[in-house]
């Protein structure tokens, strides 16, 4: 076969990755100690379609954002509907407990874990297919439930050794209302200043005037210093209740700044909006962000239900962990390999025996990674192939071992060797398991 017609080496898709066993580790024990957080708090994990209804979200996300406008994957089925791979999980979370009546007069603490989309430039921890980790509650109005969360976060940063790495940020963004009357007020200061906008700032001016306060350009920056303040319009219940938030957070001894620029990129948000943010991966950027979103589930088609959450990209937090601690690992090593050789006078490979014997560790011993030597091989080699896997135990079975119904169990670290009775195997190993 010639070089040409070989055929073409077909590669991942630009800003969609493989997750390799050695990082698949890392992730699954990152993600594990994030569970057992959600969990010590009593949340429930919910799951939902990777494909909606294009509607969903830019109703949810609202048309003028840049999810809606530029970054969605969106095609259409056989029939003609319009459908979008999500951008975003909280919608479909919504989206499932209106359609399954998980929302009508009940509170409902929810977590999920799943992959989304966006059409952006791909850049370190960023993707374009990425997994975002969230929580929403539903049915409780207050600012307690709000430094709940925010208290929630703050253990996941604990249980991770990355709290002196990122920082909290708050807003209140006020009432529908309320933004409105400020809505009207920053395009008339940005009406007054049109010939210092960037091209950006000038579309977004009348569609999303609040989306220019996330500008990234220093100069408009530079120009919102002297821009009305939305704080300065917040309506009366949203001033107490973000004094409420404040209170609870520093009875909690939580530290945080607020950043009276903060608005997140998504319509649906209004009073609390908070980020956390790091410098440690270069220049500062979101970790986590989040808000109260008290109108959505209405805006959905659903019975007016408050709503507040957070989700955040796992790529950039596994990145964070791994920057901060080098040294942090998961696991792929093998508790125990099989290794045999050999067949009985009556014709019976050893091989089936060892077979036999890991499947009954497998049921004495729930949660042991077993691996069985497969490809024959002298036992030289089967124990190559078993340091070189990281066992910890080596489970030997020859004719003579197998005539005997027993077996030579081996601690791989410190070469000391047992001969024991099949019934003994596995309280042996366990033991010497549990010596680290």
């Amino acid at each position: 076969m010639t070089e040409q017609s070989k055929a073409k080496k077909i590669q991942a898709i630009r800003g969609m990755n493989d997750l390799l066993p050695t990082e698949s580790a890392v992730w699954q024990r990152i993600e594990q100690m994030l569970k057992q957080v959600l969990a010590s708090y009593g949340y429930n994990e919910i799951r939902t379609p990777i494909v909606e209804a294009t509607p969903l979200f830019k109703r949810a996300v609202g048309e003028v954002t840049d999810i809606v406008e530029k970054e969605m994957y969106t095609f259409n089925d056989r029939n003609e509907e319009s459908l979008t791979l999500r951008p975003e999980l909280t919608a479909g979370c919504v989206r499932a407990g209106i359609e399954h009546g998980l929302l009508y007069n009940q509170e409902q603490r929810l977590w999920y874990i799943g992959q989304a989309f966006r059409y952006e430039r791909p850049q370190k921890g960023r993707y374009r297919q990425f997994n975002q980790l969230g929580v929403e509650v539903f049915g409780l109005d207050g600012p307690d439930i709000d430094a709940e969360l925010i208290l929630l976060t703050s253990r996941f940063w604990k249980v991770l050794g990355i709290s002196e790495h990122v920082m909290l940020e708050l807003n209140s963004i006020g009432s529908l209302e309320a933004r409105a009357d400020y809505r009207n007020a920053l395009i008339a200061y940005l009406e007054q200043h049109k010939d210092k906008l960037d091209e950006d700032c000038i579309r977004r001016m009348y569609t999303n005037p609040l989306r220019v306060l996330d500008s990234k350009n220093p100069d408009i920056q530079t120009l919102l210093n002297e821009a009305p303040k939305l704080f300065d319009y917040l309506d009366a219940e949203s001033k107490a209740h973000f004094d409420g938030l404040c209170a609870l957070l520093d009875a909690a001894g939580i530290k945080y700044r607020i950043n009276q620029r903060l608005v997140r990129g998504l319509d649906y948000y209004n009073r609390t909006v908070f980020e956390w943010v790091t410098s440690s991966l270069g220049a500062q950027g979101t970790v986590c962000g989040g808000g109260r979103y008290d109108g959505l589930v209405a805006q959905l088609g659903g019975q007016s239900t408050p709503g507040v959450g957070f989700a955040m990209g796992m790529e950039r937090l596994v990145l964070l962990v791994q920057t901060v601690n080098p040294d942090f690992k998961g696991s792929n090593d093998i508790d125990i390999y099989m290794i045999s050789s050999g067949t009985l006078a009556s014709g019976v490979s050893v091989l089936s025996i060892a077979q036999n014997i890991a499947e009954m560790l497998r049921d004495e011993c729930p949660g042991l990674r077993i691996v069985t030597n497969y490809g024959g091989g002298n036992f030289k080699k089967q124990f190559g192939r078993a340091d070189k896997l990281g066992a910890k135990v080596a489970i030997i079975i020859g004719e003579n071992e197998a005539q005997a119904d027993k077996a030579m169990i081996k601690d791989l670290r410190t070469g000391e060797q047992t001969e024991v009775a099949k019934s003994q195997i596995a309280q042996l190993c366990l033991t010497i398991l549990e010596k680290e």
